[in-house]
């Protein structure tokens, strides 16, 4: 094979930062028409400014990924398919800031309904360790055709059957919930988080304390006596989420650190736990922890 190479001024190659920031825009059309919106999130930064006005009024916003994806994920499923076509692509990139433009096509259908809306978008990214993130997205909108009431009614579709997102949020949403409310010593926000017939399992309890209690009534009994035990309480700062493919289930890592009131000890533990939450409640608690550890703090004696 021979590799002809031409002086001439026509051809130019783009750089890899142009390439990749390239891919970011063709990839946020792909992945939202796929409902992938955990692959989604990670192209965004921590926060990013959100700007519709021009199609939908009301303010420019300012978001994390989490909720930016929520609300789509509110409302994309629901519609039996969508069609972003981007074109154009256009870049500027100043070593570690970016700017991106690109016109789209959004179709978007629902049985036998359509709405087209035809504009342009333009991205402000930043690089960080390597890769670049949005950090800005304004929405300039130029033509439309067909009925906007096709976003109520996908909307409505949504919410009847969540998309798998949705649900991985409120799975971790139910086990924060569990966890801050041991944190603030809420009794009725605690009691709030199980379903009637949840179930907490706890495999490695020394003897003499419960491996296993079932129902929200019993659940409620086992934790009573939790504000006057525990003083400062912590279960929040290195919680880590492991989502599995069942979205109303997760493993949860986290460590806690309680002062323990009869003691005088800290109870300083780490835990993991296995989650199966379905509309929002706790229906199952599987939790792992050190029983020596426990049993210090609590200075529990076994039989």
């Amino acid at each position: 094979m021979i590799l002809a190479v031409t002086s001439s001024n026509s051809f130019y190659a783009e750089t890899v930062d142009e390439a990749a920031i390239k891919t970011i825009v063709e990839s946020v059309a792909i992945l939202a028409d796929n409902r992938n919106f955990e692959s989604l999130e990670k192209l965004y930064a921590q926060e990013v400014e959100v700007d519709y006005t021009s199609a939908f009024g009301g303010e420019v916003e300012l978001k994390s990924p989490q909720a930016l994806m929520t609300q789509w994920a509110s409302t994309l499923p629901g519609f039996d398919r969508t069609r972003h076509e981007i074109s154009n692509i256009e870049t500027i990139v100043n070593g570690n800031h970016a700017t991106a433009n690109a016109g789209v096509v959004a179709n978007h259908y629902l049985d036998e309904m359509f709405w087209q809306i035809t504009g342009n978008y333009k991205y402000v990214l930043v690089k960080e360790d390597g890769q670049w993130t949005i950090t800005q997205m304004t929405f300039t909108a130029e033509s439309e055709q067909g009925s906007r009431n096709i976003i109520t009614e996908a909307v409505e579709q949504a919410s009847i059957n969540p998309s798998s997102y949705i649900q991985r949020q409120q799975t971790k949403q139910a086990v924060i919930k569990f966890l801050t409310s041991l944190e603030d010593k809420d009794m009725e926000k605690l009691a709030s988080v199980w379903a009637e017939d949840a179930v907490q399992d706890m495999p490695f309890s020394p003897e003499g304390f419960p491996k296993r209690v079932e129902g929200k009534n019993n659940l409620i009994r086992h934790y009573a006596a939790w504000p006057e035990t525990s003083g400062k309480a912590n279960f929040t700062n290195e919680l880590v989420f492991y989502p599995m493919q069942d979205a109303t289930m997760v493993f949860a890592e986290w460590r806690g650190d309680v002062e323990i009131i009869p003691t005088g000890r800290n109870y300083n533990q780490r835990y993991g736990g296995l989650f199966h939450v379905v509309d929002g409640k706790i229906e199952l608690f599987r939790e792992y922890y050190d029983p020596i550890v426990f049993k210090y703090a609590f200075d529990f004696k076994e039989n």
